[in-house]
């Protein structure tokens, strides 16, 4: 019913920039939480930042401050722009959306910061 489609991953310097996109199509009335998560190879996929329906933000301490999730309803999209990357910052980005009691994934996108 609803489908996420990101874009935007690519291979960065440290200290670069990029925003990922989260394209949200279907049948989007009732999404109350849309999120950004990753996942590094060996590692649990965690929350990097999350967007409720009224507005909150909540981010992960470790990009508080260089990360920002926001949205355009217009667009229907989800961005992340993602600043002062760091190499622990490589890892598949996936964009997350709940409704009801159902949770629904994007395919991810490869973020790699390496120079």
């Amino acid at each position: 019913q609803v489908q996420l489609v990101e874009s935007g991953g690519d291979l960065v310097q440290p200290g670069g920039s990029l925003r990922l996109s989260c394209a949200i199509s279907g049948s989007i009335f009732g999404i109350y939480f849309m999120g950004w998560y990753r996942q590094a190879p060996g590692k649990e996929r965690d929350l990097v930042a999350g967007l409720t329906a009224g507005g909150n933000t909540n981010y992960a301490d470790s990009v508080k401050g260089r990360f920002t999730i926001s949205r355009d309803n217009a667009k229907n999209t989800v961005y992340l722009q993602m600043n002062s990357l760091e190499p622990e910052d490589t890892a598949v980005y996936y964009c997350n959306a709940r409704k009801m009691a159902l949770t629904y994934w994007g395919q991810g996108t490869q973020v790699t910061v390496s120079s």
